[in-house]
């Protein structure tokens, strides 16, 4: 794929998570994806992709991505995003808190045929848990 292409699925990405479409996003990934993120673990494949973004969408349900530029290399892209939302939803297991979170996340994505097939996600899952309410960290 040439770096314009795979700009452009990185723009629909993008367009599919600000607007929670799970179909739109699903659509985007081969069926054989493989992702990594501190959260959902290492899974293959469309469903393993899915259950985490819905997880998330419903417990964050006004969440709000500030994306920055993709940054492109070949077949590979690496995009981050800061994300605003408050837990109103069951997360992880967790009744909602009503608390308000904000937190970075880098996605390295792997792109082949149109479609991204490999999904790694970085991030402070504990940071995260922390403004959730669900573990207490110290003050510095």
């Amino acid at each position: 794929m040439t770096r314009e292409e795979v700009l452009a699925l990185c723009r629909q990405w993008q367009d599919a998570q600000e607007r929670h479409d799970i179909d739109a996003l699903a659509a985007l990934y081969s069926p054989t994806v493989e992702i990594d993120s501190p959260w959902a673990g290492h899974g293959t494949g469309r469903e393993d992709l899915i259950k985490p973004f819905e997880g998330f969408f419903r417990a964050f349900p006004d969440a709000v991505f500030t994306f920055e530029p993709p940054l492109v290399d070949g077949h590979r892209a690496t995009v981050s995003v800061e994300i605003a939302a408050k837990h109103v939803g069951t997360f992880m297991g967790l009744p909602p808190t009503g608390k308000s979170i904000n937190f970075r996340i880098v996605f390295l994505l792997e792109v082949q045929d149109g479609h991204i097939v490999r999904d790694r996600r970085i991030y402070d899952f504990t940071g995260l848990m922390v403004q959730v309410g669900v573990l207490k960290a110290k003050p510095v």
